[in-house]
């Protein structure tokens, strides 16, 4: 019974150890007290020990991969309408491609994400940078609708690691303190890569043609293809348990929740000939890490012998659907990400029509205001977001909830309604240029912030099962953006910019604050979903597929 009582909701963890009663690895520094989560083997290839450099090498690596595939997927929306000339395609059948390729970013995952956690991530990241480099190639030479299409769902689905996979590679390096860094600076490289790509697009098209915008996007995936072969590390490790943990608190956060109740009284601490009898699995720990040599491996031995669990992986993203943290994250990173297509789908029509009559190349430089509000969202939600998180966990006697990330949605709330009227009504009422450049800034600070914090909710929840569960959230998000590609154009027309954008801005506005939902019965529908949550993450250590 009292274990029963020491047992918490998933992703609810003692991160802060304000007593100093626990035996487990704290961080250095002034973080001192902050206990380390995910629990570190002793390897020294365990990529969470990984020494700084080799850490800040993985994260450059996967925002190189990150910054190549995402120039690849948006370069093209500055050159449009030239290719249409060249071509013989229309607009339509253009925007019709590139939705199937986000669409296939997002179902491509379901192919490609079991794949790196059962046989490697690296492989995974190699294949997909140079599928992509040969698809640029061929796309100057498509001249019919299917050719089109064709090429656009490959792209995406070759590409589709860009979605999923980098969150659960920084997941692999970095602990729970200061993940939320990474994972911004990840949504940095992803949305920057979508911003800048069309500054860069307009330039080339007018200097060298339409064809060399791609031909430069596969330049660009063939050098960063090279770069990664020599620094892109694979992150999958399995940590065997250590003596003195048990099956029942081999999770990271049962493990710790238990060591609490031990510190406080609350449940006795087991026998030494308990825990010997209960681990049998000894921890063995090699002299020296591997040599430079041996980390360039596509393969390792190990991975190719693990029991095969492709087929669970495939499927069980589409169970998580019922799981109503996972819906709710997905949820709320297309919801954030739709309004910002919503922008995309309109910004040509407004800085291109009177009175701005801003040319192919001015449109694209509008767009150093969204990257502009992507640095700044960075900033909020990864260092600033990990210290409230760090301070309201010490508010709690040092546990953790992963709702208190959502917070940082309460600006949000004001900002997406802002930042809509700003564009659509400020754009039928001709305000001086300038504040449209704002708008496009306001609305990408949202859309980083809802990337960031739905990612991170998702993580923090299931972390044991974040590799698949992210599969997921990429699922809701690219299907409610592949949905609202369709409808954007009509939207704008029947009602006009002003009525669509006071109506978008008031769905946004009650969207933000759906986060209030999560913060008061995030920890009940958790808790409910404990049993699902081990029953699924014991498979996955079972096979080894925990990383």
């Amino acid at each position: 019974m009292a274990v029963q009582q020491a047992e918490e909701a998933p992703g609810t963890i003692h991160l802060v150890d304000i007593e100093g009663v626990f035996a487990a690895k704290h961080a250095h520094g002034r973080a001192k007290d902050v206990v380390l989560v995910p629990v570190p083997s002793e390897h020294p290839d365990d990529p969470l020990n990984w020494s700084l450099g080799r850490k800040r090498t993985a994260i450059a690596s996967i925002c190189i991969y990150t910054f190549a595939i995402g120039i690849a997927s948006a370069a093209i929306y500055s050159v449009l309408e030239p290719i249409e000339n060249d071509t013989g395609l229309t607009l339509n059948d253009l925007n019709v491609g590139t939705g199937y390729m986000f669409l296939a970013f997002g179902w491509g995952c379901l192919i490609w994400q079991p794949l790196a956690l059962q046989y490697g991530k690296r492989p995974v990241y190699l294949l997909s940078i140079l599928a992509t480099m040969g698809i640029q190639i061929w796309a100057p030479y498509t001249r019919t609708n299917n050719m089109w299409i064709a090429n656009k769902i490959l792209q995406g689905f070759f590409g589709a690691p860009i979605e999923s996979l980098c969150e659960i590679s920084i997941t692999d390096i970095y602990f729970t303190h200061e993940r939320g860094t990474y994972i911004a600076l990840y949504g940095l490289a992803l949305a920057g890569s979508s911003f800048l790509a069309p500054v860069f697009a307009g330039f080339i098209n007018d200097g060298q043609g339409w064809q060399w915008v791609l031909y430069w996007c596969a330049i660009l995936c063939g050098t960063s293809f090279i770069i990664l072969f020599f620094t892109l590390e694979e992150t999958n490790f399995h940590r065997e348990r250590s003596p003195g943990t048990s099956e029942t608190s081999s999770t990271d956060e049962t493990s710790l929740t238990r060591q609490s109740a031990i510190a406080k009284g609350e449940i006795s601490e087991p026998k030494m000939e308990d825990l010997k009898t209960n681990n049998p699995i000894s921890m063995t720990t090699p002299s020296s890490p591997k040599s430079y040599p041996q980390r360039l491996k596509l393969f390792e031995r190990k991975s190719l012998r693990k029991p095969n669990r492709l087929q669970d992986m495939a499927i069980r993203p589409l169970i998580f659907l019922t799981f109503p943290v996972i819906f709710y994250a997905g949820f709320s990173y297309g919801s954030n990400l739709i309004w910002f297509n919503v922008l995309n789908g309109t910004a040509s029509l407004i800085l291109s029509g009177k009175p701005y009559s801003f040319s192919s190349s001015m449109v694209g430089l509008a767009y150093l205001s969204p990257l502009l509000g992507a640095i700044l969202g960075a900033l909020y939600t990864g260092p600033f977001g990990d210290i409230l998180v760090l301070r309201l966990a010490r508010r709690n006697s040092g546990v953790m909830q992963p709702e208190y990330r959502l917070w940082l949605f309460s600006l949000s709330v004001l900002m997406v309604p802002a930042g809509l009227v700003l564009w659509g009504v400020g754009a039928a009422h001709q305000i001086h240029w300038f504040g449209l450049i704002v708008a496009m800034c306001v609305i990408s600070f949202t859309n980083i912030v809802g990337l960031q914090l739905s990612l991170s909710y998702c993580i923090d929840c299931y972390r044991e099962l974040s590799g698949e569960a992210i599969v997921t959230v990429i699922l809701i998000r690219n299907t409610m953006s592949f949905a609202m590609g369709y409808g954007i154009t009509p939207w704008v027309k029947n009602l006009g910019l002003q009525n669509a954008f006071v109506i978008a801005a008031l769905v946004g506005m009650l969207q933000a604050l759906s986060f209030l939902v999560m913060v008061r019965f995030g920890y009940r529908l958790r808790k409910a979903s404990l049993a699902r949550y081990r029953a699924y993450a014991g498979e996955m250590r079972e096979a080894g597929l925990v990383h």
